[in-house]
């Protein structure tokens, strides 16, 4: 892409939900960012024409729209987000290799391991539930140990929000919204002292405060969605 003369009007589209924990991570990073942009948002039940043209491999959102060109995948698009506004602060990745390395691994972790294990617990009942909580809780573990490395690190990122948090963002919400519905606890002070006092600092940040769906509305889908869930894995039996 030719670079463009200072001052040019940039043009940036995000294709989103109201309340994919997912999208919220690419406004998180654009808004932590200080990058103008406009919202599209998309209803899934009738994915339109432009989410479909946009992102034909998944078709799932978010996508980010830079002077017409679309990056897909949550993560991706904040790699893209540091890479092309490396000056705007905070840094989302470290300028270490190293330390971007270790960025990357715990990101990941966070979608390849911590997410599905919850959906686990969140979705299925049995033996399967108990699957679900039981890994869930080894993956707590293992991120409270992470955030214990360094003495008062204030994020997973150091002084400042990085990848890592935001991938974790879903934890501020959606956690207790969980706990809430299941009747579980996930997370608790003599476990989780840093998970939680993580927890309320991102809670406290602007732009992540700002941002969360209403939650009335959010307990009246998840809700509705465990319940199709459970139903759904009844009528299989």
């Amino acid at each position: 892409m030719a670079a463009r003369e200072p001052g040019e009007e940039e043009e940036v589209k995000l294709i989103k939900t109201w309340s994919s924990p997912y999208a919220l991570r690419a406004v998180w990073a654009l808004k932590l960012k200080g990058i103008p942009y406009e919202s599209i948002d998309e209803d899934l039940t009738h994915k339109s024409d432009i989410l479909l043209h946009h992102n034909p491999v998944h078709k799932k959102v978010p996508v980010l729209l830079h002077h017409g060109r679309s990056i897909c995948e949550s993560l991706v698009i904040i790699e893209y987000i540091e890479e092309t506004w490396s000056h705007n602060p905070p840094r989302l990745l470290p300028e270490d290799p190293l330390q971007r390395a270790e960025t990357r691994f715990w990101a990941k972790f966070v979608d390849d391991k911590a997410l599905p294990s919850i959906w686990q617990a969140f979705s299925k009942e049995g033996k399967e539930q108990e699957q679900g909580l039981s890994e869930t809780a080894e993956h707590f573990r293992l991120l409270e140990a992470e955030l214990k490395k360094k003495k008062k690190r204030l994020f997973f990122g150091g002084e400042e929000i990085g990848i890592v948090d935001i991938a974790l963002g879903w934890v501020v919400n959606l956690v207790p919204l969980f706990e809430r519905i299941l009747g579980v606890k996930f997370l608790d002070e003599e476990r989780h002292p840093a998970l939680l006092e993580w927890r309320q600092r991102m809670s406290d940040v602007d732009v992540v405060k700002e941002s969360w769906p209403p939650r009335d509305k959010l307990v009246a889908k998840w809700t509705a969605i465990r319940e199709r869930c459970v139903g759904k894995a009844a009528a299989n039996e």
